[in-house]
């Protein structure tokens, strides 16, 4: 077994499904399928056994899994501990990031990360929070940007908060909310969480939704042809767009924010490029 057959197993382990694995790593299925078969003669058992949706591991395949990804790890700390030991800080930095951050703030953040370091690269994953926890919780990438809080037992830090606007084409009376017509938007469920928590308190009925769509940036672009309103983060809006906003307020007055948190293994803390990152991130972010 080599560093290939690490990937082949891990990757066919997360998609239970030779032709995706195949695509995913740029090689045909036959070929794919011939070395799994030679896979399976060097360690001398069935590593793997079809189903009517794809394919599933044996015992032994599950256990061959992992150690490949064991290795994959002590593979990956070998290499950034030989990036470490280099006077000029180099080497890929892996992100996971919720998926909106990613796309409002995280280009502006890697670009003049790279002014600082360019011989650094970078790997990023993108997901929901809990996609990014999962990417943390093994290892997969050294730092995770998420919009929830989780009990994670090692590093986390407060890195920003934003608070949660109501926008529309025009000005609308907030408090008489419930008989405006609301364009809803796919997003992470801590978010959701946190704006109907706040409506159940501000209203007695529930909001009128006329609309659903898959993306926040199809949300703000009907928003802007007033076909409704919506209640998003401050993080995508810009300056430009011309909408009316209004903060999202309880009751007494107290914004409602939407928190950003930047979580790693302490482990990490020992990479130069892991370190100057986290400050590079503490210095963009409004909580000191």
């Amino acid at each position: 077994m080599d560093q290939k057959d690490w990937k082949i197993l891990k990757l066919l382990y997360e998609e239970k499904n030779i032709t995706k694995t195949a695509e995913k790593l740029y090689v045909s299925q036959p070929s794919l399928s011939y070395r799994l078969k030679n896979l399976e003669k060097e360690i001398g058992t069935e590593l793997i056994f079809k189903t009517k949706t794809g394919i599933e591991f044996t015992s032994e395949g599950e256990y061959l899994v992992k150690y490949a990804k064991d290795m994959l790890q002590q593979l990956q700390v070998v290499k950034d501990n030989i990036n470490n030991m280099s006077e000029e800080i180099s080497g890929t930095l892996k992100i996971g990031v919720s998926s909106n951050f990613a796309q409002y703030v995280l280009p502006n953040l890697l670009k003049t990360f790279s002014n600082k370091y360019p011989e650094v690269r970078f790997n990023v994953r993108t997901g929901v929070s809990s996609d990014v926890y999962k990417m943390i919780n093994d290892s997969s990438v050294h730092i995770g940007i998420l919009r929830r809080d989780y009990q994670w037992q090692s590093r986390k830090y407060l890195l920003n908060q934003e608070p949660l606007y109501i926008i529309s084409q025009n000005e609308i009376n907030v408090q008489e909310l419930p008989s405006y017509k609301q364009i809803d938007y796919k997003t992470d469920s801590s978010l959701k969480e946190i704006i109907n928590r706040w409506w159940t308190t501000e209203f007695a009925s529930p909001a009128s939704i006329e609309m659903e769509v898959d993306r926040l940036d199809t949300c703000k672009e009907l928003v802007k042809s007033g076909l409704g309103y919506s209640i998003v983060p401050e993080i995508c809006l810009k300056e430009e767009e011309n909408l009316y906003k209004s903060k999202v307020e309880s009751k007494d007055g107290a914004l409602i924010k939407r928190d950003t948190w930047i979580m790693y293994n302490e482990d990490y803390e020992n990479l130069v490029i892991v370190k100057k990152f986290i400050e590079h991130m503490r210095s963009w972010g409004n909580i000191k």
